[in-house]
């Protein structure tokens, strides 16, 4: 059995991790081997589950665990978010984030952080 955790699969993996996540770069024939396919498959996989299927097109916003994230954290703040771009798919996974942070919103909290940014020259609109 192979050593899966070896430094070059590792390599190999996140390479095809990172092209399967990107859905402008094309699959790289010359690169195939077990731990690149089994990246490119893993990132297109996150890929699909944040955005859709390819093949109903590429959105003119991309979803990222990053953007998930800051959707997340406007809902633990209580600001308001832009949702233009995106699509109705994309909203639906955005909306539950979104409405996740509402449900631990602290207004206490984010007043205090406010007036921490506010006091550092950090101004949230």
């Amino acid at each position: 059995m192979k050593k899966i955790y070896s430094p070059a699969y590792r390599q190999h993996y996140f390479e095809g991790y990172s092209i399967g996540l990107n859905p402008f770069l094309e699959f790289n024939y010359a690169k195939r081997n077990e731990a690149f396919i089994a990246g490119f498959d893993s990132g297109r996989s996150d890929y699909e589950r944040m955005n859709g299927c390819i093949s109903d097109g590429i959105p003119k916003c991309i979803v990222t665990n990053k953007i998930l994230e800051d959707f997340l954290l406007s809902g633990l703040l209580g600001l308001s978010i832009d949702t233009d771009g995106y699509t109705s798919y994309q909203m639906d996974l955005i909306a539950k984030w979104y409405q996740s942070g509402v449900e631990k919103y602290e207004p206490n909290h984010s007043i205090a952080l406010f007036e921490l940014l506010e006091k550092n020259g950090i101004q949230i609109n």
